[in-house]
């Protein structure tokens, strides 16, 4: 299916589409002539029921003129029957219901195709295939949110509630029509949604349960957790797996007696499990996300996509989990097993990747049997087949012969060199530190702390934090992150700068400290008496000297202003370049002289804050003629004045005949 046509290919070893095969709804793929053609228009979703009797078709949700919600999921019999009004105008509807949610759209039928069930509120409902007028039977169950029919001959159907009031969640199997008493059941927390799994014959079942949100902090995308559920109630576990992370994938094997689980952080870990839930087999470590069993149970496909590389790996079951081959798939968004298990599909599609679209055909023993590239690739699948159509036989040998286009494609494909990770100037030429390897390669395995937001320790990637001052000396560490040594209560917390600053302080204590020491000392027999302190000195600024405050980070005193007309002591004696007062005498001058000196004149004045009105007048008309000349300087040049400007510039004789008035001559 691409942009424009929707399209059948056979494959091999002919890989032609059927020559009578048309674009229409519904053909016969056996003979390629039209069965049928659907009268109905905007189908956003198309499924069969399982033996192929029923056609199934989802539109967008709309309203009459009424406004009542119209009947968009309908029920077609393929084979064409009477016509019953002008919308059937080929066969008849079978069926027809509201579905508003485009998820679980679809009907679920058993096997036979004799029942088939929706869910809605609150109840999951059951019809008769023939009879989809009338609900058959009904399970009533408060808040059901999902469910999955058996595909088994026993008809069984499991549902599945979440979390509500404080209660676990709870995954319920029941045999139909037996809705009174659950045949089987498992109640757990940590499930927002799940994925319902049956084996192929129905006896068990595997519960995936999620949550949309990891309340321990180690995963950004929730936590996942797998159950093992049996119809008989013989068993309900929880599976145990040995690795942390995410599960990736899970499947049954279509002989109904084991499953492959992909989980943990990357690289992940692959295992297989009996219907017991214990593990069987653990493939190696390898960033793979998806895990898929071929047909007959025979291979095991384990490959990564999405985000990664698109490598699958094949293994041979039957003799002992050998590895067959490595195929390389980039971009593949789609990828299934051939009903006959000896080819492998894979497909790059849109909107999953607008470029390089198109199909390719793989043989389970590696090698390229086809290749087509298209425009805007959709969809596309296996035609449907029985197992018993394909004999079980050896499937490697022989090897068929690839198509023209998987030679010609082959052709153009360049073997890229191997040229490994990059690795700094000094780190090259010496063995990589295990540190920088993935646990498959030989590394430490990825262990989470727990916090999304300190990513500290982990796989020997950085160390505990301990608080550090940038120039400071260093510190001796005591092993579990923390410093020892002197070390001044509070120092640790302050920044640099802070530290600065108080050493700052402490050395301005001190030398005020002297300062009072020199004033208060005895004075020589022959000295005067000293001299009394300033009355400029405030005594609470001298209080706050003597008794330093606790003040925040980064505070800066403020430093007093001194009264007009008087001067600063201190500071006079710093321009005087004089020791520190009182003393007996300094440079020949007694104390008391040096004090009854007048004090220099330290008034500031600021240019032009003085004169009369008429001066600032002639400064205010100067400043605007020099912008006028400066605006004629400009329109010489070649500029392009503002209307304004050139009014400006027209006032240039009224300023001059001012200034002139004014006295002002040039």
């Amino acid at each position: 299916r691409t942009s424009k046509d929707i399209g059948i290919v056979d494959a091999a070893p002919v890989y032609q589409p059927p020559a009578a095969f048309e674009r229409v709804t519904v053909i016969d793929t056996s003979a390629g002539h039209v069965i049928t053609t659907l009268p109905v228009q905007n189908v956003f979703e198309l499924g069969f029921s399982p033996m192929g009797s029923f056609i199934i078709t989802w539109q967008r949700p709309l309203k009459d003129d009424n406004g009542d919600a119209v009947k968009n999921l309908k029920v077609w019999s393929v084979l064409e029957g009477q016509k019953t009004g002008p919308e059937e105008a080929e066969h008849n509807v079978v069926g027809r219901f509201v579905q508003k949610s485009q998820t679980g759209w679809n009907l679920q039928y058993t096997y036979d195709e004799r029942y088939c069930a929706r869910v809605v509120t609150n109840e999951v409902q059951l019809y008769e295939s023939a009879d989809l007028g009338n609900v058959w039977n009904k399970l009533r169950i408060e808040g059901v949110l999902d469910f999955a029919v058996s595909p088994g001959e026993n008809h069984s159907i499991a549902v599945f509630v979440p979390e509500r009031k404080g209660q676990p969640a709870a995954v319920k199997v029941y045999n139909v029509p037996e809705f009174s008493t659950p045949v089987s059941q498992k109640n757990f927390f940590k499930g927002d949604k799940v994925q319902l799994k049956w084996n192929q014959r129905g006896t068990e079942l595997i519960v995936l349960a999620q949550t949309e949100v990891d309340k321990t902090g180690k995963s950004y995308y929730g936590e996942t957790t797998l159950y093992l559920l049996s119809v008989n109630g013989g068993s309900d576990s929880r599976i145990d797996l040995e690795k942390d992370g995410p599960i990736h994938d899970v499947t049954w094997s279509p002989n109904s007696k084991e499953f492959g689980v992909v989980y943990g952080y990357m690289p992940a870990k692959t295992t297989l499990f009996d219907i017991r839930g214990q593990a069987i087999h653990n493939f190696a470590l390898s960033p793979r996300n998806t895990i898929l069993f071929s047909p007959h149970g025979r291979f095991v496909l384990v490959a990564g996509f999405g985000n990664l590389a698109g490598q699958m790996d094949i293994y041979n079951l039957e003799k002992n989990y050998q590895k067959v081959c490595t195929i390389e798939a980039s971009n593949a968004s789609v990828c299934e097993w051939s009903p006959d298990g000896k080819h492998i599909l894979t497909a790059t599609t849109s909107p999953r990747l607008r470029v390089d679209n198109g199909v390719r055909i793989w043989h389970v023993g590696g090698g390229l049997m086809y290749n087509e590239d298209l425009q805007e690739l959709y969809h596309v699948t296996w035609r449907p087949q029985s197992q018993t159509k394909h004999p079980h036989e050896n499937l490697l040998h022989p090897v068929p012969t690839p198509h023209a286009s998987a030679l010609a494609y082959l052709g153009t494909v360049k073997t890229p060199k191997s040229a490994g990770a990059y690795r700094p100037p000094g780190a090259r030429g010496q063995v990589t530190p295990l540190a920088f390897k993935r646990e498959d390669e030989g590394g430490a395995a990825y262990v989470s702390s727990g916090s999304l937001s300190l990513g500290i320790g982990v796989n020997g990637f950085g160390k505990p934090r301990k608080r550090e001052v940038p120039g400071a000396e260093p510190v001796p560490d005591s092993g579990n992150g923390t410093a020892i040594g002197n070390v001044v209560d509070g120092d640790d917390q302050l920044s640099k700068a802070a530290l600065k600053n108080k050493k700052k302080r402490e050395a301005k204590k001190a030398k005020d400290a002297a300062e009072k020491v020199t004033g208060l000392a005895p004075a020589a027999d022959n000295a005067t008496p000293t001299a009394a302190p300033s009355p400029s000195r405030n005594p609470e600024r001298r209080d706050r000297k003597g008794h330093e405050r606790n003040r925040s980070r980064g505070y800066v005193e403020p430093r007093p202003q001194s009264k007009q007309g008087q001067r600063d002591p201190r500071r006079s004696r710093e321009q005087q370049g004089s020791k520190p007062l009182p003393g007996p005498k300094t440079n020949g001058v007694s104390s008391a002289q040096a004090a009854s000196e007048p004090p220099p004149d330290l008034t500031v004045t600021s240019p032009g804050s003085g004169g009369s009105p008429q001066d600032k007048k002639v400064r205010a008309l100067l400043k605007k003629l020099r912008a006028i000349d400066d605006l004629k300087m400009r329109r010489a040049g070649g500029e392009k004045l503002e209307g304004t400007q050139i009014r400006k510039m027209d006032t240039e004789d009224e300023v001059r005949q001012e200034l002139e008035s004014l006295g002002w001559n040039e």
